[in-house]
């Protein structure tokens, strides 16, 4: 009985922080089907009204659109990025290595108010206007170190032999990279690029400093539009964002297995 108690004690435990992150979650979602013209929970009724009604409103769909195409961008280019300066860290010595990899990462560190802010400066001093160019270039700056997190993960404990005898049997490196090294982390790869469009896609702080009344991401629609108006729409289209960033998490964790990355890191 006494074994039972500390494993009891645990799982409450664990059950107890489970509803606690989910709670927020259940919320918006059951929200958006109240029947009611006001934001109500447990709701009154139950419909899709709410999802319907954002036909009528074109103006999220594009700030859905511009997001995906701000997030897909980002996660692209940062993917590229991260995976060579990955490797470029974890085979090769060279001087600043370690002020290299402390200056990629630390946008981890900087608060995201702090980094809108000087990202606003910085193109206020260049003469760049808000642009999804100009968006995609701040979230490529705060995803990289998601990516070389997880390829350098993948990276931990790789054969290089199979690489050896794949050159020694005259392949070139670019034929060896895209065959055999890229294959064997594609693991991280993917999962970072899918952290990476999560980020971008969810990213409000730091696109508040940038948009503009032309180019608006959703999240940031949703932030303006709550100034305004409290009808359950913008449960609707939280909800949408959430289911989406769901499905991606159930696509890293079930098909790339980022739990054996994680593990070839401590190994």
């Amino acid at each position: 009985m006494k074994k039972r108690l500390p494993k009891i004690g645990f799982h409450f435990f664990c059950t107890i922080i489970y509803v606690f992150l989910l709670a927020p979650i259940v919320v918006v979602l059951m929200s958006s089907l109240t029947a009611t013209d006001y934001i109500v929970f447990p709701p009154k009724g139950l419909t899709l009204r709410w999802y319907v009604e954002l036909v009528n409103h074109p103006e999220f769909m594009q700030s859905f659109m511009l997001s995906v195409f701000v997030a897909l961008g980002t996660s692209l280019i940062s993917t590229a990025i991260g995976t060579l300066t990955s490797i470029a860290i974890v085979r090769h010595q060279f001087k600043g290595k370690t002020a290299i990899v402390q200056l990629v990462g630390s946008p981890l560190l900087i608060p995201s108010v702090v980094f809108g802010v000087a990202l606003l400066q910085f193109y206020s001093w260049i003469g760049l206007a808000a642009s999804p160019a100009a968006l995609i270039i701040g979230h490529i700056i705060l995803t990289i170190p998601f990516v070389m997190r997880l390829v350098v993960a993948s990276l931990v404990g790789f054969d290089r032999s199979i690489e050896q005898a794949a050159m020694n049997l005259g392949a070139g490196k670019f034929r060896v990279f895209f065959q055999i090294t890229l294959p064997i982390i594609k693991s991280g790869v993917i999962a970072g690029a899918i952290f990476s469009f999560i980020t971008s896609f969810d990213d409000l702080t730091v696109a508040l400093f940038i948009v503009s009344t032309d180019v608006v991401t959703l999240p940031v629609r949703i932030f303006t539009y709550m100034q305004y108006q409290y009808d359950p729409i913008i449960t609707s289209v939280s909800s949408i964002m959430i289911l989406l960033t769901i499905v991606l998490m159930i696509i890293i964790e079930r098909v790339l297995g980022v739990g054996k990355v994680f593990a070839s890191k401590n190994q």
